[in-house]
């Protein structure tokens, strides 16, 4: 039987809190119960939850070009809020898995193609920040692995003006559907 996954991208509390070092801010934080409420359907109709996560060494090259964020094992790392407590309660689950990422791609030198065939998965859904970077090169990572790929409008957000652009760039390029 095949399966779809979400990938839920980055909500870490450096990427979404006010006091992150690399926030989305209030765009971010909106689109937490949407993506809290697809995650606990996924899970419920036997589909797979993932947590795609930037998880940089303090002295990571990539803080060259961005202030440091998401450094593993701190605070900014973590899930933003209610997405934490839901993680929290279900990272044991046998369809929720965690992935963390050194990439804008969460496909890029990562076990998550594997670990998304061995589920079953086919398609896969991307929600999370941001929309014109991470989600955009991932759901680009997720065509170059051949899983169809689904972007839902009202789980993303960004820091820039870019996100209609981009979602229409991702439909055009890698026949995502855009759920609205």
């Amino acid at each position: 039987m095949t399966k779809e996954a979400l990938l839920i991208v980055d909500m870490s509390n450096d990427f979404v809190a006010d006091h992150g070092t690399l926030t989305v801010g209030k765009p971010g934080q909106e689109i937490v119960p949407y993506i809290k409420h697809l995650a606990t359907r996924f899970l419920a109709e036997g589909n797979v939850v993932v947590v795609s996560m930037d998880a940089h060494q303090p002295d990571d090259p990539h803080f060259e070009l961005w202030p440091p964020h998401n450094i593993v094992d701190t605070e900014g790392q973590q899930l933003y809020g209610e997405l934490n407590d839901w993680f929290e309660t279900h990272k044991e689950h046998e369809n929720v898995i965690y992935s963390p990422k050194t990439n804008y791609n969460a496909f890029f030198q990562t076990d998550l193609a594997e670990k998304l065939r061995g589920s079953g998965v086919e398609k896969v859904h991307i929600v999370g920040v941001t929309t014109d970077i991470c989600d955009f090169l991932t759901v680009a990572g997720a065509d170059a692995e051949g899983f169809k790929t689904t972007i839902h409008r009202r789980g993303v957000a960004t820091f820039t003006d870019l996100g209609d652009t981009m979602l229409n760039h991702m439909k055009r390029c890698f026949h995502t559907e855009v759920i609205e």
